[in-house]
């Protein structure tokens, strides 16, 4: 964890790219500019806790304006070098970053457990080994996705954005910057990252990973910090491209702003994901799934499944299964290797999340499982795992994004009710279908999701994620996550004429 970092070293031999020490704590007093890590000029700060344990764990201090104008001047210096160094060059540079996190892989594993909650099980394999897996993914899709095309007398060619604003969240911390940074690079453009405050660990790793990739100065800068700091970037006039991942409320802010100046945006924003168990479906696979996909990082996912539609006559069986498997995930310390559910990212979240299960368990709702009075350990952000049955179309529990660990089952008569529940929704980032092959199939054309799930399918990280609506714009993962920064250029030359 955190408190963990260089614990080896002595405070007097640290490096400048280490964070300070003090108190056992770790302080974030540098941000990662131009090639190199600058200390901090302001003393506005967030304050880090280990989940688990409500403990301070460490301290990250926030960009200034001044801060953000250099690292976005940085990057606008570098762009012109990096847009025209040529691909399998650019490619090199992202596939040393992927072996250089690889040799921080239990640094990363650590301090993300800690931050966000998730079992450190879990997050050696998702949200370390993965993101590395993208990285390499990620160089080697390049080519395909910006391969050059001829129409007619024009060749239409895939060209950077420019410098691109990326603005990533705690709970995936280096799965989402992964998403972002390794596109965009490959893409040509420069960036300058703003990773959660909750969750820097990812970010200071990577700023070390890229030091020692010897990335070229201003390709990619870290700027720590809050909101003002994320508003002083979207609002640069020297930045080209904003791709945030966050809330609906927050990206619909950035939208507005980027709107005005014409600045391209991506947006990755919230979910209210449905799965849909057809009569014929197995019960049994269905219930293990929403469970699991539910209560996945402790609720803490944006394409989580949420709300599980249920046939009417096969309530009470789905009921049983469902409590069993809500009762298997026992709640522990992240760095239990046994643990199958952590705690929430914080006090604030936790109390959020609580309120949500508070109201509807004062409604009246068929309680299955938790519950906002369930018993949790005694220390760290926990929330038990919760299913609510019956819930109505209108309950607020069925409509808006938990972000915790909370299931809303519903129950339909027909297939179209289903579908009518299911698309009922301001989101539509993910979704799932069970039952024959072909018939899940044809519900699934009809999802109005970003990606829909057939069957258990599992996730691939070279298709295309993102929403429709209120889930955001624009998509991340393989070739398309790639030409989400480029801008397409027609160069007509003249058409050739037979004699």
């Amino acid at each position: 964890m955190l408190r963990q970092w260089r614990s080896s070293i002595g405070h007097e031999c640290l490096p400048a790219s280490a964070p300070e020490k003090r108190n056992n704590d770790v302080i974030h007093r540098q941000h990662f500019i131009n090639g190199a890590w600058a200390e901090a000029l302001g003393w506005n700060e967030t304050t880090v806790h280990d989940s688990a344990t409500e403990q301070a764990i460490g301290k990250v201090v926030h960009a200034t304006e001044p801060e953000v104008d250099t690292a976005v001047a940085a990057a606008r210096s570098a762009y012109a070098g990096w847009s025209q160094l040529p691909l399998e060059a650019r490619a090199a540079y992202v596939r040393a970053i992927a072996d250089r996190l690889e040799s921080h892989a239990e640094t990363l594993s650590s301090g993300i457990s800690a931050e966000t909650g998730m079992p450190i099980k879990l997050v050696r394999r998702i949200q370390v080994q993965a993101p590395i897996s993208a990285w390499r993914s990620t160089a080697d899709a390049a080519a395909r996705a910006l391969a050059e095309t001829q129409t007619g007398h024009s060749c239409i060619a895939r060209v950077p954005v420019g410098v691109v604003a990326a603005i990533t969240p705690w709970n995936y911390p280096l799965h989402q910057i992964t998403g972002k940074l390794a596109a965009a690079l490959m893409a040509g453009c420069t960036v300058v990252l703003k990773p959660s405050e909750l969750a820097p660990t990812a970010a200071h790793v990577l700023g070390l990973a890229i030091e020692e990739a010897a990335l070229p100065s201003g390709v990619v800068n870290i700027v720590f910090g809050d909101g003002s700091t994320g508003e002083s970037l979207i609002t640069h006039p020297q930045v080209d491209m904003v791709s945030f991942t966050g809330s609906t409320s927050v990206g619909r802010h950035i939208a507005s702003v980027a709107g005005h100046a014409l600045k391209r945006v991506a947006l990755e924003l919230g979910g209210k994901s449905a799965s849909i168990a057809l009569p014929e479906a197995d019960p049994t696979l269905v219930a293990r799934h929403a469970v699991g996909s539910c209560f996945l990082n402790s609720g803490q996912t944006c394409n989580a499944i949420t709300r599980l539609l249920v046939p009417e006559d096969q309530y009470e069986q789905y009921r049983d299964l469902l409590k069993v498997a809500a009762e298997k995930m026992t709640l522990g310390d992240p760095r239990d290797e046994t643990t199958r559910m952590g705690p929430l990212v914080s006090h604030e979240h936790r109390e959020r999340v609580r309120s949500f299960l508070s109201e509807a368990a004062a409604s009246g709702l068929d309680l299955i499982s938790g519950g906002p009075d369930a018993p949790v350990p005694g220390l760290g952000y926990f929330v038990a795992p919760t299913i609510f049955g019956r819930v109505p179309v209108h309950a607020r529990i069925a409509r808006e994004e938990v972000f915790g660990p909370a299931l809303a089952v519903l129950t339909y008569t027909s297939e179209d009710e289903a579908l009518r529940i299911a698309n009922d929704t301001e989101y539509g980032l993910a979704a799932a279908v069970w039952g024959d092959e072909s018939r899940a199939m044809a519900i699934a054309q009809r999802m109005r999701a970003g990606q829909v799930d057939v069957n258990g399918a599992p996730f691939n990280p070279l298709a295309p994620f993102g929403g429709f609506g209120a889930s955001g714009m624009g998509r991340e993962g393989g070739i398309h996550g790639i030409a989400e920064f480029t801008e397409l250029r027609a160069i007509q030359t003249p058409p050739t004429t037979k004699s």
